[in-house]
């Protein structure tokens, strides 16, 4: 997959992740206005119900006082026209019936009164109580009894004001709160109102949506995960598909020169000069014995990492003497080190230096090491190998003084089939599978590694074993 068709996958997925956040987004503020119309319907429905029983308390008292016998002076004999009706139901009608005199002096001389004389603020903090829980709105809810006459508050949450506490600044919150309804609104100026506000009115308003929008987030967090994800394995897999590309553009150059060289041999010895010369002949076999050898070798190093599986490897677990190792190692690379100019150097220190492991492997990992030492290095290469102890372990250090790595190149060198870029350079040779042998065999060994480089100044390869492995 090209990167144009990449970035054009992740452009259409990021587009359509930011449209569907914004929908969301949209829907969760058309509910929450939904629920703030409610809400404020609900409280001010509590209210004006409250404000109309206070009015019709009022309205009982006025009638209890006509039936028991007011007098007033005045013939019981006019007649007037009296507005009636339900104010629960909003229906209003008009009709002419007998009404005393007296019970317009009396409404006067009720209208007349204080507005805290026409009241009773228990009565009315226990309604609105109630019928602020009938309508399951639980939450606290400030109010105030509010004279517009005194311009002062009356009470605040059924609790009676004092004249100093019932100034307006002190209330400033119920004075520009949402909610206000009037009281006795029949008179001819509204003697008092009801005001209210919702401290927790946000909070109310949003927690019907917290479900949702918490199912949303995690959603949009698996989304995201799950694209993330997505073009994690496409990018490791173009990667990989990459690296797969260069070992087998590799392999094939390293099996084309030993069997052009195995072709130039056989043709050499058929020919008549050289088939009657038994030195010639010798000579010719030689090569081509040896040709296959490394041919064989490059098959074998191949079919080794394909069968090597953490899961499946099974390890000779045996007192293995690193020194020795290290030592048998040392001598086979001087004889490819030693022609170039190089020089390997060592400094065993460790002491014990016995672990336990599997010693053919060990002996691998060692080689695999030194080689890529010498082949990263320049034409006189220098290699220290050291040991030395360190908690619950021996740790192997090979340092060489070659081309060195970028930090690119170190996050991916453990990688299999990945080889560092040589820049002009053309004869280091491999398929990348050493240090990823390297890597595995230590992680089954139960121990680290770790690659310290700097481009042009040498790499580090720093590899740690415990004593023993565990049970």
């Amino acid at each position: 997959m090209s990167k144009q068709s990449i970035y054009l996958i992740v452009g259409l997925i990021l587009t359509s992740i930011v449209g569907l956040i914004i929908l969301q987004l949209q829907l969760i503020q058309t509910g929450l206005e939904v629920n703030k119309e409610r809400y404020d319907r609900a409280v001010q429905s509590v209210l004006k119900q409250v404000a109309d029983e206070v009015e019709d308390v009022e309205e009982d008292e006025i009638r209890l006082t006509l039936n028991n016998g007011y007098a007033g002076g005045v013939p019981d004999a006019m007649y007037g026209e009296l507005v009636i009706g339900d104010r629960s139901a909003g229906l209003l009608s008009t009709g002419t019936i007998r009404i005393s005199p007296n019970s317009f002096r009396l409404r006067a001389q009720f209208a007349s009164r204080n507005l805290e004389e026409r009241i009773d603020r228990e009565s009315i903090h226990k309604k609105l109580t109630k019928e602020l829980r009938n309508a399951g709105i639980a939450e606290e809810l400030e109010y105030g009894i509010y004279d517009t006459r005194q311009q002062r508050f009356i009470s605040r949450n059924g609790r009676l004001l004092s004249p100093a506490g019932s100034d307006t600044s002190r209330h400033l919150d119920l004075m520009r709160g949402d909610y206000v309804v009037s009281l006795f609104d029949n008179d001819p100026s509204a003697p008092g109102e009801i005001r209210a506000y919702s401290p927790d009115k946000n909070s109310v308003v949003f927690s019907s949506l917290y479900g949702n929008f918490a199912a949303s987030v995690v959603f949009v967090l698996i989304i995201l995960g799950c694209f993330v994800y997505t073009i994690y394995v496409i990018l490791r897999q173009k990667k990989v598909s990459e690296m797969k590309t260069d070992f087998i553009n590799n392999m094939t150059h390293e099996f084309k020169t030993p069997i052009a060289t195995i072709s130039l041999a056989t043709d050499s010895i058929v020919s008549p000069r050289v088939s009657n010369d038994a030195t010639k002949v010798m000579r010719f076999a030689r090569i081509i014995k040896q040709e296959n050898k490394r041919m064989n070798d490059q098959v074998e190093k191949v079919l080794q990492m394909a069968k090597l599986d953490k899961s499946r490897l099974n390890l000779n677990l045996t007192a293995v003497d690193l020194h020795a190792v290290i030592q048998s190692a040392v001598e086979y690379i001087c004889l490819q080190v030693e022609p170039r100019g190089g020089t390997v150097t060592t400094d065993l220190s460790a002491d014990p230096y016995v672990v336990e492991g599997d010693l053919t492997h060990l002996s691998s990992l060692v080689n695999n090491l030194l080689d890529n030492a010498n082949k990263y290095s320049p034409e006189a290469p220098r290699i220290i190998v050291s040991t030395r102890n360190v908690a619950k372990g021996v740790q192997i250090s090979v340092t060489d003084h070659g081309l060195g790595m970028t930090r690119e190149a170190r996050k991916n060198i453990f990688d299999r089939f990945y080889r560092v870029h040589t820049g002009d350079r053309h004869d280091v040779k491999g398929f990348g599978l050493g240090l990823s042998y390297v890597k595995t065999i230590t992680e089954v060994h139960n121990g680290s590694i770790e690659v310290r480089s700097e481009l042009g100044k040498g790499s580090s390869f720093i590899v740690t074993f415990p004593y023993r492995q565990p049970d």
